[in-house]
């Protein structure tokens, strides 16, 4: 498939969702100010043939009101439409970026580094129900572990890394792997079977981030700043999160265990957010908080030189 065809399809589901409901004659008005019609009308048939494709593509639906003429987008299964919607919007934002290399030195944009290397095996060991042997090398250790296997279940991208969770065949306990210390990644010619009584969806679902644990899934309360509270709302911490509204603060709660990668979340807020319950959270939040606080308390084992010259 050419890039342009490709991009093609992305517009007109990006346009489309974008207005919720567009006739016929307003999606053929913006398409001849697209960059993709030279100033030519979108043909019948051609639409149609566009609507069959993006429909295999990406499991998308444009649907057509009969008694409006309107089309929308329908689409059922929601983890589906997470990762279309992931792929639409990185799309139509490269789309974007490519357009403006003439400002490129004033746009910034967050790396990804995990994903260069091994993204594309890992995704065909998912596909093709391969395991994945490697080396692997955590922060936590100074030695690399070589020929670890794993039956790849699901990948999740978290804070700019992207993560593979599986059955670590060896231990035959589901682990979590980091792409970006994964060394030496190579494909198994045998496969494996997914356990039918795995479900993807909900092994993190009362996960913060990417860190698992058995532990009981706690009610958790913060209380937070108006300003901080306006964060949240925009983009909130957990899929569980509910609001009070007070005069001078607000207080979400959620559904969650509670993980290490949570409370260093919650700790990065500083004093914009307090949490008010359940007591254990509190008490592990604080104990970091004072630990903290210790270290500043010492004098600095080295002071920085000081520099006089003046610019």
């Amino acid at each position: 498939m050419s890039k342009d065809l490709f991009n093609r399809y992305i517009w007109i589901v990006d346009t489309i969702r974008r207005y919720g409901k567009i006739t016929r004659e307003e999606l053929n008005a913006r398409w001849k100010r697209s960059p993709f019609s030279n100033g030519e009308p979108l043909a019948r048939r051609t639409f149609y043939s566009y609507r069959m494709a993006i429909e295999e593509l990406f499991q998308i639906t444009i649907e057509c009101n009969n008694s409006t003429f309107e089309y929308s987008i329908k689409q059922d299964d929601a983890q589906c439409e997470s990762m279309t919607n992931w792929l639409l919007n990185t799309t139509a934002m490269n789309n974007i970026l490519s357009g403006s290399r003439d400002v490129a030195n004033r746009i910034f944009i967050e790396d990804v580094p995990s994903a260069r290397q091994y993204l594309a095996v890992v995704i065909d060991a998912l596909k093709e129900f391969h395991p994945l042997r490697f080396t692997y090398q955590p922060f936590s250790r100074s030695t690399a572990t070589p020929n670890v296997v794993i039956e790849p279940y699901f990948l999740k991208i978290f804070k700019q890394r992207w993560y593979i969770t599986g059955r670590n065949v060896k231990e035959n306990t589901i682990k979590t792997y980091a792409l970006d210390r994964m060394h030496d990644v190579t494909l198994e010619s045998d496969t494996f079977t997914m356990p039918e009584h795995f479900d993807a969806e909900a092994y993190f679902r009362d996960s913060f981030g990417i860190m698992f644990s058995h532990g009981e899934a706690k009610h958790i309360m913060i209380k937070t700043t108006n300003q901080q509270a306006k964060y949240f709302r925009a983009l909130p911490l957990h899929h569980s999160q509910h609001e009070m509204i007070h005069d001078t603060y607000s207080v979400f709660s959620y559904k969650l265990r509670i993980t290490n990668d949570f409370v260093q979340e919650l700790l990065s807020y500083g004093p914009a957010v307090q949490v008010i319950e359940p007591p254990e959270l509190r008490a592990i939040i604080t104990k970091n908080l004072e630990e903290a606080l210790s270290l500043y308390k010492k004098a600095p084992t080295e002071q920085p030189k000081s520099n006089t010259d003046v610019s």
